[in-house]
């Protein structure tokens, strides 16, 4: 059913998405030298473009619908650790630089990329997410794996 939902929800999302990113580009930090070692690893075209954001809880979108279809699908949490906005990383402040984290939300960042932006991607993961569940979604899936293996290879970022 929410499947049938996807062409009202696209276009919120996107514009949400893009605001996250703009808000993040502007006020965010550049990724330092290990972290941008990280990206260019993990195939981000651009990482001097990636900018990082502390803060005490990841954004919901204001509007009743896309929040519940977010919810629903399981696009956003109530207490997610990050959330990649295109070049822009949102991170909670309990997870500020955890390499494991940032290098999952980095395959975001590259998963943006290789798809065309943000329409594309979001297209792709909404899609994703419906048809197999958050969990079981390729794209998420491929976050996973790599942030799994920065995270056995845990060091400071600095």
């Amino acid at each position: 059913m929410l499947h049938l939902l996807t062409p009202l929800f696209l276009p919120i999302a996107c514009a949400w998405v893009e605001r996250q990113q703009r808000i993040v580009l502007a006020q965010g930090l550049p990724l330092s030298d290990s972290e941008c070692a990280d990206a260019r690893a993990i195939g981000v075209r651009a990482p001097e473009r990636v900018r990082l954001l502390e803060v005490e809880r990841i954004p919901l979108p204001a509007g009743r619908f896309i929040r519940a279809i977010a919810r629903a699908t399981g696009l956003l949490a109530n207490e997610a650790a990050g959330l990649a906005a295109g070049h822009g990383i949102l991170v909670h402040t309990r997870h500020w630089r955890e390499r494991a984290l940032v290098a999952h939300e980095l395959v975001h960042v590259m998963q943006y990329e290789r798809l065309g932006g943000v329409r594309p991607f979001l297209r792709a993961y909404v899609y994703e997410c419906l048809r197999f569940g958050y969990a079981a979604a390729p794209l998420e899936l491929e976050a996973v794996e790599v942030g799994c293996q920065f995270f056995s290879a845990e060091s400071p970022v600095g």
